[in-house]
């Protein structure tokens, strides 16, 4: 039997703190929501739902198909590659996203990046802990190498609202930024510079575009040989965007300083993972996709869940990837 009022059902309310609290939705619903949702289980916990909400669970066509009742998915997140959206659009299957929520909390987490690698905090830090840091018997040792963000070049691929912040932020350390081109292009926009002159001149690359098929594997091999050798690459995009064996290959052999990664290609990452068999390399630091997850952007979030609904029953089209 169908609920009497229609039923929002959120597949991973877990992928966010309990302390982060949704506002009142205009309408009354029934609300269901399960720390997680193992894919065959999504059937059976949304058969009914009017609305789902997904932050990672992969809604494929074969799921949706069987979702009768389904009107609207709510994406908490940025990126849509959880749900197959040539079928929601066949289908009449409306989806919306989260836009714009984390425009300092990404940022942020990049300079963190920025600054650990290239100041080596992570080293200095361990030589604390281990307490060598002073076995030379000098009382100030430089044991790693540090330089400045001031005065460098950070490259920046993606131009959306995350980029333009981190462009922001970075330009009022001293940073000189470039913004890359697509791949491949021969023309430029206004503002924007040809991707391989921005591979082979910053000394800082971060990604922030989304994963498709234009931007799989976009930094590999032949993208890492461009590189300055004292580069460092920053990734809190998509991890199927860099390609992650060709990343260690380069880590290890040097020809670029160090790599911050916030995403990976398997999530979570598995122990096969080239990342995981390599966490410990002084150059490397993992965060497990938290960039996007202060308090303040998840307040954001958890309103922009709740607009979207309203928006919708109320006839509106606010943040629809589906058109």
């Amino acid at each position: 039997m169908l609920n009497k009022q229609p039923l929002i059902c959120f597949l991973d309310r877990g992928s966010l703190p309990s302390h982060i609290q949704f506002p009142p939705l205009k309408m009354d619903f029934d609300w269901e929501e399960y720390d997680s949702t193992d894919h065959e289980k999504i059937i059976d916990r949304a058969i009914n739902a009017q609305v789902v909400i997904s932050t990672k669970v992969q809604l494929t066509a074969k799921v949706l198909s069987e979702l009768k009742n389904l009107k609207l998915v709510v994406l908490a997140s940025t990126g849509t590659n959880q749900i197959d959206l040539d079928y929601c659009k066949k289908n009449n299957i409306a989806v919306a996203n989260i836009r714009d929520y984390a425009v300092n909390s990404v940022p942020e987490h990049v300079l963190g990046l920025m600054i650990m690698l290239k100041r080596s905090l992570y080293n200095f830090h361990n030589s604390v802990i281990e307490n060598s840091w002073f076995s030379d018997g000098t009382k100030c040792s430089i044991q790693f190498p540090m330089s400045d963000l001031s005065g460098s070049t950070l490259g920046i691929i993606g131009n959306g609202s995350i980029g333009r912040s981190l462009a922001k932020l970075s330009s009022s350390l001293g940073m000189n930024v470039i913004v890359s081109e697509r791949k491949g292009l021969s023309k430029c926009r206004p503002g924007y510079h040809p991707f391989n002159y921005m591979i082979s001149k910053s000394d800082i690359i971060s990604l922030h575009c989304p994963l498709n098929k234009e931007t799989e594997n976009l930094i590999s091999r032949s993208e890492f040989s461009l590189m300055k050798e004292n580069a460092i690459l920053i990734n809190t995009s998509r991890g199927g965007i860099v390609n992650e064996n060709d990343l260690i290959f380069a880590l290890k052999n040097k020809e670029i300083a160090g790599a911050g990664l916030d995403v990976f290609e398997s999530e979570p990452m598995t122990q096969d993972s080239p990342l995981f068999i390599n966490r410990n390399l002084d150059n490397l630091i993992l965060t497990p996709h938290v960039a996007w997850g202060s308090d303040t952007a998840l307040h954001n979030l958890s309103a922009q869940i709740i607009s979207n609904i309203d928006s919708f029953y109320s006839g509106l089209f606010t943040n629809r990837c589906d058109i």
